[in-house]
């Protein structure tokens, strides 16, 4: 008797199409006909119907989901004389809800919900894959009393009682029971759920299963106490929360004695507590620090332990700072190395120095210091290379110091240092190394030198000697080529220095009928084997004549 133009519009319908023709029949699919007629002869008997779904055919053969109220209607003596529904389509909101069950579903997460009762109405199949049970296992089931460990049922109740009552939880850490009787933790967010009129009818868990996190993060506290590296942790208070066994055995105190109490303040000593409570408040800033040198006070009080810290903020799941972890290592043993090789450089028997980056003295011991005359205080954070290098080697004394502040360290490189007199000059024999920080880097040089004034002075003497001797004194390399030829042989020869320096001994002073027998003996000397009294003729610079030698040929190491 009614049809508007809307009913016209969704289900293709006209008004002439449908007027007089029965409404049950020819409009509703088959399956809800019986449900239909229900609800219409119910308001026919004056017992109204709200919210109810069913489908309208359209004229295309699709359907129109409808959420309808059907009321009576009634002509002025009040006798009910038809019905009228007035509905909502619902068609869209239907497959958004498929879509959102679908989606509940298949997550990748588990999903479970309950209602009033806290009985089991929704179980995807992420909740049936992590726990064995299935949809069919758990619908209608109590989740609580059923699928709850029963140390945590009291805390899961009292998390779905506050849902009910619509106040929600976030990040609720409890267990699921396994079919095969494991457990399953999950990491809870418990929602409210509505009916259109805004009723509390349910919950709805999204969770995630963090079985794997929580015993990754129990592994991750069994290396932290088992570490041999000291580490321990504060809160936003600064009160210790870590304290690991590596802590424990380096300053004798437990766990137990120092876990909620103020690090800075009792475990510090109190010339280091305004710095280290700077790191930590940087760190409590979200401000890290590598590196940090400071003493930790052991509980015999009799002795310190120095640390080397790396100071970490620890952070919740939200990224916020809730502390500080110091991972550490006790340097104690390696400060006290440190200071026993700066009291063996200082009193080492050879002249040691060192410079910066910018070549400025960082060290200058002892023997430098009694070799030159300039004391530690005279050179530290002076230039090396312009004030305390003679002018002609300060360009090949600087080409060594940066190449070792590149990272190539030079050997056995002879250079003179100015004595404090300036009357005369320290001949040093140096190794130049390049000195690193912990991270490798280079921050300096250090040269070791020996003091070869002494031994430079003796090798002048041996060369004045051999030139000044009235025997032939003659040297090869190990090619054979003339090194040494003092005056007497060129006295003997007629052949200067300057003639035979670089040229090949054998073939160009040794007459052709002795040059293999010669060559025999240079070879057995270069291998290490020496001759005695072997007689040989060197040719003369005229060519008439010849020089009969009885040589002694010894190897030049």
């Amino acid at each position: 008797t009614v049809w508007n133009k809307c009913a016209a519009n969704l289900t293709g319908y006209t008004d002439e199409d449908t007027m007089g023709h029965n409404l049950v029949q020819g409009f509703i699919t088959e399956d809800f006909r019986s449900s239909v007629q229900e609800v219409l002869d119910q308001a026919l008997q004056g017992s109204e119907t709200a919210n109810f779904e069913f489908p309208l055919l359209t004229k295309n053969g699709a359907r129109v989901e409808v959420l309808l109220n059907a009321s009576s209607r009634r002509d002025v003596e009040g006798r009910v004389v038809g019905m009228v529904g007035i509905g909502q389509d619902i068609t869209a909101r239907i497959a958004q809800e498929q879509e959102y069950s679908r989606l509940i579903d298949t997550a990748n997460a588990p999903i479970f919900g309950v209602d009033t009762e806290g009985k089991v109405t929704v179980w995807n199949k992420c909740a049936a894959d992590v726990t064995g049970y299935t949809e069919e296992d758990t619908m209608g089931h109590h989740l609580v009393n059923e699928f709850i460990t029963e140390d945590f049922r009291t805390s899961v109740q009292e998390v779905l009682d506050r849902a009910l009552q619509g106040t929600e939880t976030a990040n609720f850490e409890f267990p699921l029971i396994t079919e095969n009787g494991a457990r399953v933790q999950v990491l809870l967010n418990a929602t409210s759920r509505r009916d259109a009129e805004g009723r509390v009818t349910g919950m709805v868990g999204i969770g995630q299963d963090i079985t794997a996190r929580i015993a990754q993060e129990q592994e991750y506290v069994r290396l932290i106490d088992t570490a041999n590296a000291p580490i321990f942790g504060v809160d936003s208070d600064g009160k210790v929360t870590v304290w690991n066994k590596c802590a424990a055995d380096v300053t004798g105190y437990q766990s137990v004695d120092t876990m909620g109490h103020h690090l800075v303040s009792e475990f510090i000593t109190e010339d280091f507590r305004a710095s280290v409570q700077e790191v930590l408040d940087r760190a409590l800033q979200g401000t890290e620090t590598a590196n940090f040198e400071f003493p930790l006070i052991t509980k015999d009080g009799r002795s310190r332990v120095e640390l080397l810290l790396n100071a970490t903020s620890r952070r919740d799941l939200e990224g916020r700072v809730t502390g500080m972890v110091g991972i550490g290592q006790d340097i104690t043993a390696r400060i006290a190395q440190e200071q026993e090789y700066v009291r063996l450089i200082d009193t080492a028997n050879a002249p040691i120095f060192g410079v910066d980056t910018k070549g400025k003295v960082t060290v200058w011991n002892k023997c430098a210091a009694r070799l030159t005359g300039y004391t530690e205080e005279d050179t530290m954070g002076h230039h090396l290379t312009s004030q305390f290098i003679t002018e002609d080697f300060r360009a090949s004394v600087q080409e060594v110091l940066d190449r070792a502040l590149q990272g190539k360290e030079t050997a056995n490189f002879e250079f003179p240092l100015v004595t404090k007199d300036g009357h005369s000059r320290v001949e040093v024999l140096l190794n130049a190394t390049s000195r690193r920080d912990v991270e490798g880097r280079v921050v300096g040089v250090v040269g070791i030198g020996q003091d070869i004034t002494g031994r430079i002075a003796q090798e002048q003497e041996y060369i004045r000697l051999i030139d000044t001797a009235n025997a032939p004194i003659f040297g090869v390399d190990t090619e054979g080529k003339v090194t040494v030829w003092n005056r007497c042989a060129a006295d003997v020869t007629g052949y200067t220095a300057d003639d035979t320096m670089g040229h090949h001994l054998v073939s160009e002073f040794i007459t052709e009928d002795f040059r293999a027998s010669v060559q025999e003996v240079l070879d057995r000397a270069l291998q290490g084997k020496e001759t005695a009294n072997f007689e040989f003729p060197l040719i003369t610079k005229d060519g008439r004549s010849r020089v009969e030698l009885l040589l002694n040929a010894t190897s030049r190491r």
